[in-house]
């Protein structure tokens, strides 16, 4: 599947996605590829056809935190906005699976703004679950312990990427929840012990 138009979860007229072929260019990338840093200029927003992108903010000592994942038929609602006002990104993207993207360069979101009543539709869907993804997040750092936000992680991958066998490592998940390896790595086993998920080399089994 590489087409807009096959994408359940991108609602678009067929002149507005010939409008999205027309003005983009489609790239491909692997896992663990950068697509934009923090602090670089935006000059172009992605539009994922296949594959996940996740999105972090990183402090002063390079520690991460996990914003929110990009999937097939979504974009990134921070380089909408950073882009329109010539901002800076104030985020990172990477590749989690294997990605197919369009980027559309920034000077054509006004005129597909102006003339596509749905783009601007689909920027709006886009802002409003971007927020609410953030508003868990606040609430689960200020509310929830670190185990809890772990297991919560660990079921948005399973259900993100359809599996319940996760290939990912202990510092991986330390980023991403932005916390020391060695916590997430006495926290996984503690939940190992309690049944909730079996370890293996680099990956991790939940229940079906």
């Amino acid at each position: 599947m590489d087409n807009l138009n096959e994408l359940d979860d991108f609602k678009a007229s067929p002149a507005l996605i010939e409008e999205l072929y027309k003005h983009s260019i489609q790239k491909h990338f692997v896992a663990g590829s950068t697509i934009l840093q923090e602090n670089a200029p935006i000059r172009s927003i992605p539009i994922v056809i296949q594959g996940v992108i996740k999105v972090f903010k990183m402090d002063e000592e390079g520690r991460e935190i996990l914003l929110y994942y990009i999937k097939a038929g979504e974009s990134c609602i921070m380089s909408f906005l950073g882009g329109l006002h010539e901002e800076t990104s104030m985020v990172k993207a990477e590749v989690e699976e294997d990605a197919e993207i369009l980027f559309l360069p920034v000077n054509k979101v006004s005129h597909l703004i102006k003339n596509y009543p749905d783009w601007l539709d689909y920027i709006f869907r886009l802002y409003h679950k971007r927020f609410e993804e953030l508003l868990e997040i606040v609430n689960d750092i200020a509310f929830k312990k670190v185990d809890e936000r772990l297991l919560v992680l660990l079921e948005k991958k399973k259900v993100l990427f359809n599996d319940n066998t996760l290939q990912i490592t202990h510092e991986q998940l330390a980023q991403e929840l932005g916390t020391a390896r060695s916590v997430i790595s006495r926290l996984l086993k503690q939940l190992e012990i309690q049944g909730k998920l079996q370890l293996g080399r680099n990956k991790i089994t939940l229940p079906k």
